[in-house]
């Protein structure tokens, strides 16, 4: 059976799994397979960026695998995962909130994203939406309530770049180009939520491949009051995002029986 070269899996690895949850982070791969209630979980590949898990919702296999940072290489997991036979694809991390009414700690499930980004323009044009399909979105509603955990929907920009395209001063030159100097509150104005650097590749992949796709991120701080990250924070983003997304995931399976 024929071995997908970047992500180093073959179907029969797989058995039969039709849905993926894809932080971008390896060392988050684990813990989500073996956060109830899944169980079983176990380590099927490494390969460059890509870990992957196997885990399982009572009988049904789900895979967990992480995508590494930004679109290109989220771009190819979309791609291999599509030909392994995955139909769904659910995106956590963390992100940046710039809006004033979004605590860290937070979550936010993705309605649709800002294409700031260029892997998605290989796949449509720029006036194609990149919209989360509304059964994930539902699911993931569900598994922040299931979790008692607070969540806001809406807009998320995905930037190609955490520093410049996310209008970050902090850099090694502090420069920021023109083209985003200000753009931080032009989002901020047309509500988007947050800032982070993946969704848009996924959700457009997603929808022009005619696979579902979803995204919810862990606010980890709130721009419009500080830069910094507290490791508090940190903590609270990672751990709320990922109980959203396994019972949102276990919600999504659970309604399709």
């Amino acid at each position: 059976m024929q071995t997908i070269y970047h992500l180093n899996l073959n179907a029969a690895q797989l058995e039969g799994a039709k849905t993926v949850i894809l932080p971008g982070d390896p060392a988050r791969v684990e813990k989500i397979a073996q956060t109830a209630p899944f169980t079983n979980g176990r380590l099927l590949a490494q390969k460059r960026e890509y870990t992957s898990w196997l885990t399982y919702l009572e009988n049904t296999p789900v895979v967990v695998m992480s995508t590494g940072i930004g679109g290109p290489s989220l771009g190819i997991a979309v791609e291999e995962l599509a030909m392994l036979g995955i139909k769904t694809m659910v995106r956590v991390g963390t992100c940046g909130a710039i809006q004033a009414h979004i605590h860290p700690g937070e979550v936010i499930i993705t309605s649709g994203a800002v294409r700031l980004e260029g892997t998605s323009t290989h796949y449509a044009p720029i006036e194609y939406p990149a919209v989360a399909h509304h059964e994930v979105v539902t699911s993931l509603i569900e598994g922040a309530k299931q979790a008692k955990v607070a969540y806001h929907v809406g807009i998320t920009c995905s930037s190609d770049s955490f520093y410049p395209g996310q209008e970050r001063y902090d850099s090694y030159t502090k420069y920021v180009p023109k083209r985003f100097q200000g753009s931080t509150e032009e989002w901020r104005q047309l509500h988007v939520l947050n800032y982070e650097m993946e969704a848009a590749t996924l959700l457009t992949l997603c929808s022009a491949m005619g696979l579902r796709a979803g995204c919810v991120c862990g606010a980890v701080v709130n721009r419009t009051r500080s830069e910094a990250v507290a490791a508090e924070t940190l903590l609270a983003g990672e751990k709320n995002s990922v109980q959203t997304v396994v019972q949102g995931v276990a919600h999504l399976l659970r309604a399709e029986r």
